[in-house]
């Protein structure tokens, strides 16, 4: 076979430059990653939540016992360091002495540090890399070289890793395995979108990678690979990036493919939904509790929250004539005050159903149903600290463990979705948050999953060395 990539050294291995994302809470697994690995490329399993598999192989899950949520974020640590354990072992007997095997975290997950270091004590030498965004890891590289394994920091410009790079990552060159740029427009999942860029208009990857890449080589990482990802299917379409002496050694991620393969943990019911969306069924959204921009499949769960936050209004807590804030709403035990317009749009809220106000942190009402109020304050009550920061449970993991906001009703916890439509509780295909790449749509289009055919793990890598 002729393949359309070259072997490249990744993590101290030449392996082929095809890196599974790791996509959290249970998604990419032990078997997935292992798989991947055993094909010659980098498996990465999910440190975020992952499940845990007892001696027997058994998954063994979480009940949470803690009548409070420090308790419970406690609970949740230890688990997660078990789990994460059990599942590098997973990966490392699966992939049988090729590839190499990365742990995933994101740096906003709860005690992402103290879980990232308790699972590199417990699983020493079965692990080769740890990649990890989500935020500014500025540690992640110090406690990856105590453990002597690569790191490989996500970034979505130049200009985050010169943060990392000069705030910390120059002390600790030797372990810095790749960056990996992730398209903020394409990739799933949560992606690193500023302040300054715009959701709605997508830039090219080449410049933004090529801005990255005379930005290594002014710290003298030339010859370290930047991994793309976000947008990537078919090697074919990245042809002028491949061999390129101006990118200098490129690998790519591939998050979406691997999710509709036989070692996949994802339930059926997801993998066929995978096989039917079009153009622009995932969507770039902002509901996330964690504040970033994700990108997801639309469905009744983005739906919800789309609508709820159409029914909102600004409010003053006293009369503001001024600013036409005049007209009386009961609101507890008084009133708040609305502009005689958003009055009017209430009532009309009110009449169909959606009778609940609830307060947000930026001064405005979002009108819920009665059952969907009892929803969103049960979740909120449950929470068990699962984010360093939470918008929606108004939780911190430090400090005296709150945001200091109000929660906010228009998000969600994203902890109780992820777990659902990953174990397949419920409807996971419409009433659960089903992360995808904006690229989905391929898998319709693309000939080699036709007739529904879903492919092993080693097919699938065979078909992407192929070009396609």
């Amino acid at each position: 076979m002729s393949a359309a990539v070259q072997p490249m050294v990744i993590s101290g291995a030449e392996v082929w430059p095809l890196v599974e994302g790791g996509k959290g809470v249970a998604v990419s697994n032990g078997r997935s990653s292992g798989a991947w690995a055993a094909a010659g490329g980098v498996g990465t399993f999910s440190g975020v939540n992952p499940d845990l598999i007892d001696d027997n192989g058994e998954y063994v899950p979480l009940v949470f016992k803690g009548r409070d949520r420090k308790a419970r974020h406690e609970e949740l640590i230890d688990y997660s360091i078990k789990a994460g354990i059990s599942q590098a072992r997973i990966a490392h007997e699966t992939r049988k002495g090729e590839g190499r095997i990365h742990m995933n975290v994101l740096w906003e997950m709860a005690a992402c540090e103290r879980v990232l270091q308790g699972v590199l004590e417990g699983a020493k030498g079965l692990i080769h890399g740890v990649t990890c965004g989500a935020g500014m890891p500025y540690r992640l590289a110090e406690i990856c070289a105590r453990y002597q394994v690569y790191y490989y920091p996500i970034v979505s410009s130049a200009r985050a890793f010169n943060a990392l790079w000069k705030r910390a990552y120059h002390k600790f060159q030797e372990w810095l395995g790749a960056v990996v740029y992730e398209d903020p427009w394409l990739a799933g999942g949560h992606n690193g979108l500023s302040n300054s860029e715009d959701p709605t208009k997508p830039e090219a990857p080449y410049p933004r990678v090529l801005e990255l890449r005379k930005l290594m080589r002014s710290f003298g990482l030339g010859d370290k690979p930047i991994v793309m990802a976000g947008g990537v299917w078919h090697l074919k379409d990245w042809k002028d990036w491949i061999g390129s002496k101006e990118l200098g050694p490129i690998a790519f991620q591939f998050g979406t493919r691997p999710l509709l393969t036989k070692e996949s943990p994802i339930p059926e019911s997801w993998k066929k939904r995978l096989l039917e969306l079009v153009p622009g069924d995932v969507l770039l959204h902002r509901f996330s509790p964690t504040g970033f921009y994700s990108s997801a499949v639309k469905n009744r769960f983005l739906d919800r929250l789309i609508a709820r936050s159409s029914r909102q209004v600004e409010f003053r807590e006293e009369p503001d004539p001024v600013a036409g804030f005049t007209r009386p709403l009961a609101y507890g035990r008084k009133s708040v005050f609305l502009s005689e317009a958003d009055l009017a749009r209430v009532q009309g809220w009110i009449a169909e159903g959606f009778t609940h106000p609830m307060r947000t942190p930026d001064r405005t009402l979002v009108f819920v149903t009665p059952e969907e109020h009892r929803q969103i304050r049960r979740d909120q009550s449950d929470c068990m600290g699962c984010l360093s920061h939470c918008g929606f449970s108004n939780w911190k993991d430090r400090d005296d463990y709150t945001t200091g906001k109000l929660p906010d009703p228009r998000s969600f916890c994203i902890q109780k979705t992820l777990q659902e439509i990953a174990h397949g509780r419920g409807d996971p295909v419409d009433d659960q948050l089903m992360f995808s790449g904006h690229n989905a749509y391929k898998f319709r289009e693309d000939p080699f999953y036709a007739n529904g055919f879903v492919p092993t793990v080693r097919q699938l890598v065979q078909r992407i060395l192929t070009g396609y």
